[in-house]
């Protein structure tokens, strides 16, 4: 196991791969040099003289400038670099394409498939209410629903409370309008109930509507608190039939192509661009190979790496639409008076992440090299295979939702500080060391700290090939295991 990393050629900094003491002699490139403070792991120290002003290049890319003198062999951090990053931008279209690394392997899992085609990984059923007031009550059926049903042939039975639903204006209302209808309409779920107060915003049949005229009315049934003398009595009596067409589903083989990830990461360090986020390149850029889906959201985290993304564009018209991506979501921080470049967060920064750009050139690995197909707004659902982007923050729980409600059968989660959270459907947690693994074996599915300890990407990414396949088909991750299953509903503008 080497001690340090240098990622490119043109890099004038290194990472450190385990904690390095001040004094410590190393060679780099054939040249020797001395540590001049103690570095953490995951963090940056010079190769070079900084000057102030001068480009700090990690990745091969200028992370930010040097605000003040640094030795060769310093420590690189927050105190003395800051960001380039300012305003708003203006792009240009430059197609770059890449070798496909991956050939199609005619690979399956075990899957649902649903009446209307879709494919679910789950076979679960869902309370899902139109608005905040009846959260008690949702969580109640759901409990008397696991109490007293059959669970051999059913996933879960999960209600998922939210603040929403009502007292909410415009794009507020449309937002969450949108993630229950997806919801309700996700193939995870063999059986929904939709639960409504009756007297909301959001009203049921109004959502019924919504839901639009193909959706399973026989799996996808409505309740509405208000309208009956006792809703426990005729909640549990609409569970129960949903319960009895839920429980005759089965797992059947589906090709690989079917399958539908969302990529996030949060709590990043130092050594997210270099493990777990290449691999969920490496994932996505076999999935796409495969004729599958991958998703990549957290648009502040494409802020300084956009670039990359944008000349990755299958099209033009797609080119256009990652600008308006991006360009949107910065006019949004405009539009409420906050800095735009107000990133990394305070974790990221104790993990080795000094400036916006370092994270979003570590954010973006875990897009891989494929083309860019299709850019999806907030609430929209997927249309298109390959590699799409997804308007949603970085927050890790709006974004984890967003996904999902675009389809998401699964979300591959990446983290070097660690997280217990969980989404509404599978939410992967890929650590990018290997001592975070070691001490939360509860929150972590899997380690691609090894990949600095000896393995190889290429073989890392079998492993991790193999063990999203059996995700997929019914193997449980920490976050199910702890019944760890939120939502949360991006909000933009006035409650009432």
């Amino acid at each position: 196991m080497v001690d340090f990393l240098k990622i490119n050629a043109a890099d004038n900094v290194a990472v450190a791969l385990v904690a390095l003491p001040a004094g410590r002699r190393l060679e780099v490139d054939g040249v020797g040099l001395t540590l001049r403070a103690d570095i953490p792991m995951g963090h940056k120290f010079a190769l070079t003289p900084l000057s102030v002003g001068q480009h700090v290049l990690k990745y091969g890319y200028p992370i930010g400038h040097a605000v003040a003198p640094v030795e060769a062999g310093g420590w690189v951090n927050e105190q003395n670099i800051k960001t380039n990053l300012e305003g708003l931008l203006s792009y240009a279209y430059s197609p770059t394409r890449s070798e496909a690394c991956y050939a199609n392997r005619n690979l399956s899992f075990r899957g649902y498939r649903r009446a209307n085609g879709e494919v679910g990984v789950r076979n679960e059923i869902w309370i899902v209410p139109t608005v905040g007031c009846v959260n008690g009550i949702a969580t109640e059926l759901a409990e008397r629903l696991r109490r007293e049903a059959d669970m051999s042939h059913i996933d879960a039975v999960v209600a998922f409370p939210h603040n929403y639903g009502c007292s909410q204006l415009g794009d507020d209302h449309e937002n969450t309008r949108k993630i229950l209808r997806n919801m309700a309409l996700h193939p995870n779920a063999g059986a929904v109930l939709v639960l409504g107060l009756g007297c909301e915003n959001n009203q049921p049949d109004a959502f019924k509507e919504f839901l639009g005229s193909s959706y399973d009315s026989q799996r996808v049934q409505f309740l509405v608190a208000q309208k009956v003398d006792d809703e426990y009595e005729e909640g549990m009596k609409i569970l129960r039939k949903l319960h009895h067409l839920a429980a005759a589903d089965r797992r059947t083989d589906i090709p690989l192509s079917e399958l539908r990830v969302g990529l996030k990461c949060g709590g990043s360090d130092g050594l997210s661009g270099i493990t777990a986020n290449p691999l969920l390149g490496a994932f996505s850029d076999f999935l796409a190979a495969q004729g599958g889906t991958s998703v990549l959201t957290e648009v502040p985290e494409m802020f300084g790496a956009e670039t990359i993304l944008m000349n990755r564009c299958a099209t033009p018209d797609i080119f256009d639409k990652t600008v308006q991506l991006i360009n949107d979501f910065k006019d949004y921080f405009v539009r409420n008076r906050q800095p735009i470049y107000e990133n990394p967060s305070p974790g990221n920064k104790a993990g080795g992440i000094s400036t916006l750009e370092e994270k979003s050139l570590g954010c973006t690995q875990k897009s891989g090299t494929s083309e860019v197909t299709d850019v999806l707004m907030y609430g929209e659902r997927l249309t298109h295979r390959g590699l799409n982007l997804l308007s949603a923050p970085g927050n890790d729980l709006v974004a984890a939702t967003a996904l999902g409600a675009a389809g998401c059968q699964l979300v591959l989660f990446t983290t070097g500080r660690g997280t217990p959270f969980g989404s509404f459907v599978p939410t992967v947690k890929i650590s990018t060391n290997t001592p975070l693994a070691r001490s939360k074996p509860r929150w972590i599915d899997f380690n691609a700290g090894t990949i600095v300890e000896g393995e190889s990407l290429s073989e890392a990414a079998e492993r991790f090939i193999a063990y999203i396949i059996a995700i997929a088909s019914g193997e449980r991750v920490n976050t199910e295991l702890k019944n760890f299953r939120e939502i949360a509903i991006f909000k933009t503008g006035v409650t009432l």
